[in-house]
């Protein structure tokens, strides 16, 4: 077989057929819409309708609650604290608290609180004061000889 010889297999593509192009076509002045009606204009889009039976989004039950009140933290993970510390912009040697992570731009916005995550390694000595820490997260710093001190309920 050569790169000339290439070709569809019989019947693999089919010409596109135009519409609105006379009686002769088999799909001549209405073009397959029938007449008259919403869906034979142009630019009608009737998503979820259903001709008046009850949609299926509303037939299904609905499901799940969101909390109204909820608490949100700002999530940091010890790996980038790592980082921050080695690039400079941390101090390990002073606590490590909240608004210390706000002003070297870990942080953008404390929101309810900061919660530390174990994501990555930590080897500096460090006290790090947050809202909330993960098990993993308090037992990898305290590896590394350093401590965390809680201030929220959000330590699980």
């Amino acid at each position: 077989m050569k790169l000339h010889e290439l070709r569809d297999n019989d019947g693999a593509t089919k010409k596109r057929m135009r519409v609105g192009r006379g009686p002769g076509s088999g799909k001549g002045k209405t073009a397959g819409r029938g007449i008259k009606g919403q869906k034979s204009r142009s630019g009608v889009a009737i998503k979820g309708y259903e001709g008046g039976q009850m949609p299926l989004y509303q037939r299904l039950p609905k499901r799940g609650f969101n909390k109204p009140n909820r608490k949100k933290f700002a999530l940091v993970n010890l790996g980038l604290i790592q980082k921050f510390i080695d690039e400079g912009k941390l101090d390990a040697k002073s606590d490590i608290t909240e608004d210390a992570l706000i002003a070297c731009g870990l942080v953008r916005r404390k929101l309810d609180g900061i919660r530390l995550l174990g994501k990555g390694e930590i080897t500096a000595k460090a006290s790090i004061a947050v809202t909330g820490a993960s098990k993993g997260a308090i037992e990898a710093v305290e590896k590394a000889g350093g401590s965390v001190t809680l201030s929220g309920a959000a330590a699980e």
